[in-house]
């Protein structure tokens, strides 16, 4: 049995909001991190992915639970880790050495050892000759090459990166994960196990040993999956393929009814509906459309060229309002997204319509509000004070902003953005006063 680097237990993350309610982003989170691992970390936006990094780096304390490295209790930074960020974090004013140095400021050696220990890593993450550049002078992937040279300088344990390529263009990132993976499984450096938060399938099945899957509202861990594929991996063979395929199945299935008190718990707070636009989501059902009424969803992200974090909420929203199933893997249009999908202008307004209050209960709240007023229309603060309540400042903007555009492409009412108020769209043709 290979050493236990890093244990987690009934990790749990909560925060209270201004208006003195609370939220939790992660909940009873357990998972053990081997000496040997490369560990990725997936999920949907927002599902507290970073949130968990941080804890186990010790940067910020959970609510409830622990953190064992070596299987001691971590009270405050966690001597054995090594951290390397998506904004490659870098000292503007510090040259490349400079800005490696750093990383060994704690270590009780001497000027020259820490020199040469520096240029030893300058030399081993491609960046010899460049030791006297100042970040400026740099492209992304050599900044990124600089944050790794910096935690790696550090010899930590545990390695723990944040979505570390995202900022990066695709061939760069490709050349650098090629890189990261030679010195990993060539043993080219000390380091003992890699956890990397992470928005692509592709790349955690490409890199990693393990795929932690979270869920959302509040995180917990859905899925462990073991990748048993050797390096180097082929992205167009059947198995890579495969495996990619039931990632995307199990990050977009819906919640097993045993976490059903979750479920319900987000009903009474009111539940989040995905951040996709009205118009986005309507393109998305007619491609479906034109591609048969069924597609692998791996396939669809690729030729859409969209990232984890772009495409699962419009695959959630066409789940949420009954437009499609996920079965496999694969998505498929339900009866409704398919008359959806051919109908005419004003049909499709009308099918919009009826599966918005179907599904969305915030949307017949809202024209309950707009009817019960006398002149037929409230301010946007009104409800963006309700909004806060649930979600906290900044999501709730994000929230009603998704509200208000799908109740309007549905008729159900209207949105004077000058005077910020919605207003029953039946009274659209009557001029209106402020408020």
């Amino acid at each position: 049995m290979k050493n236990t680097l890093i244990k987690l237990q009934q990790i749990c993350k909560g925060y209270d909001l201004p208006n003195g309610t609370h939220m939790n982003v992660l909940e009873d989170i357990d998972l053990n991190i081997h000496e040997g691992e490369f560990v990725s970390i997936l999920g949907p936006s927002g599902s507290g992915k970073s949130t968990l990094l941080r804890i186990i780096a010790g940067l910020i304390p959970p609510t409830r639970g622990k953190v064992l490295y070596n299987g001691q209790t971590i009270e405050g930074t966690n001597p054995g880790v090594g951290m390397v960020f998506q904004s490659f974090a870098l000292f503007p004013w510090l040259t490349v050495l400079e800005n490696v140095k750093l990383g060994l400021e704690n270590k009780p050696w001497t000027e020259a050892e820490k020199m040469r220990k520096a240029l030893s890593i300058i030399d081993m993450v491609g960046l010899d000759g460049f030791e006297g550049a100042y970040p400026k002078e740099l492209s992304g992937g050599m900044k990124q090459r600089v944050g790794i040279g910096r935690a790696l300088v550090m010899e930590p344990d545990i390695l723990l990166m944040d979505e570390p390529f995202s900022a990066l263009d695709v061939l760069t990132a490709e050349n650098l994960k090629r890189d990261l993976l030679e010195l990993w499984t060539e043993k080219k450096i000390p380091t003992k196990a890699i956890i990397m938060v992470t928005h692509s399938i592709e790349e955690a099945v490409y890199m990693s040993d393990r795929a932690i899957i979270l869920s959302r509202d509040p995180a917990c861990v859905t899925a462990d999956i073991s990748i048993r594929m050797p390096h180097w991996r082929d992205k167009q063979d059947s198995a890579f393929s495969s495996l990619v395929d039931r990632i995307y199945s199990i990050l977009t299935k819906k919640r097993e009814p045993q976490q059903q008190e979750h479920i319900e718990e987000q009903k009474r707070k009111m539940e989040k509906v995905p951040e996709v636009y009205a118009g986005a989501l309507t393109g998305f059902i007619e491609l479906i459309e034109d591609l048969g009424n069924s597609v692998d969803l791996y396939k669809l992200a690729e030729q859409l060229n969209l990232t984890l974090e772009d495409f699962l909420p419009i695959v959630e929203a066409a789940q949420m309002l009954g437009f499609a199933t996920i079965h496999h893997g694969d998505i498929a249009l339900t009866d409704t997204g398919a008359e959806f999908a051919i109908a005419r202008v004003l049909d499709r307004k009308e099918i919009f319509r009826t599966q918005v209050v179907t599904h969305v209960p915030m949307m017949e709240k809202i024209t309950w509000i707009l009817e019960s007023k006398s002149n037929n229309k409230m301010a946007r603060e009104f409800f963006l004070e309700v909004f806060e309540k649930h979600y906290g400042s900044e999501e709730a903007e994000h929230q009603l902003d998704i509200i208000i555009d799908w109740g309007r492409y549905a008729e159900l009412f209207a949105y004077n953005e000058q005077a910020k108020y919605l207003y029953l769209e039946q009274d659209a043709s009557n001029p209106l006063t402020d408020m």
